[in-house]
């Protein structure tokens, strides 16, 4: 299992040419394509991985259903995406179709939250960056909908991730990048523009 440290930026999408040219002079390189990203994800009818997310409590969980569309890939991956006292780390299984389609309906039961019913689904378009140990994701286009409603909410910024492993200096990591770092959930962002609480 490999912790790892995370960083968020919050880019206005205006600036967002500001940031890749940024990228750029650092000599970072772009290692995938920009493929389309959609999460269905999973919550407790309390919304507690919600508010322990927002509380900033460890240990929390996110538990997704993740799909990559308009791509070659065409498998459906479960994850469960983990934070603890010592670090983030992520679960990863592939799912067929008739296990999808149990969960999307009956829900899955966690050991932590109990039973979570499909929630809300968001859906972005992300490129991906590396340099030396430090991995660089630019989520853009970043929509989300809930899992009954089916009405779209747009967001209009762009978020940019800065993964590394534990053994990275953070204040070297965030000093390289001059651009406002935030406390940031794709999941709790689109809990509260689809009012679901």
């Amino acid at each position: 299992m490999t912790f790892r440290i995370e960083q968020k930026l919050l880019i206005d999408t205006s600036r967002l040419i500001d940031f890749k040219n940024h990228l750029a002079d650092k000599n970072v390189k772009q290692i995938y394509q920009r493929r389309r990203i959609k999460s269905l994800y999973f919550e407790n009818n309390n919304f507690e991985m919600y508010n322990d997310s927002i509380e900033g409590l460890t240990p929390r969980k996110k538990i997704r259903l993740r799909t990559y569309p308009g791509t070659k890939d065409l498998n459906q991956y479960l994850e469960v995406k983990i934070s603890s006292v010592e670090g983030r780390f992520k679960t990863r299984s592939i799912v067929n179709e008739d296990k999808c389609n149990t969960l999307k309906t009956k829900g899955i039961l966690d050991s932590q939250y109990g039973l979570c019913k499909a929630c809300l689904y968001v859906v972005y378009d992300r490129e991906y960056f590396e340099e030396d140990d430090v991995r660089i994701s630019i989520d853009s286009n970043i929509n989300c909908m809930s899992h009954q409603k089916k009405i779209m909410q747009k967001d209009r910024g762009s978020i940019v991730e800065i993964k590394t492993t534990v053994r990275k200096d953070l204040d070297k990591l965030t000093s390289d990048f001059p651009f406002q770092q935030i406390r940031y959930s794709k999941y709790c962002n689109a809990v509260e523009k689809t009012q679901l609480r």
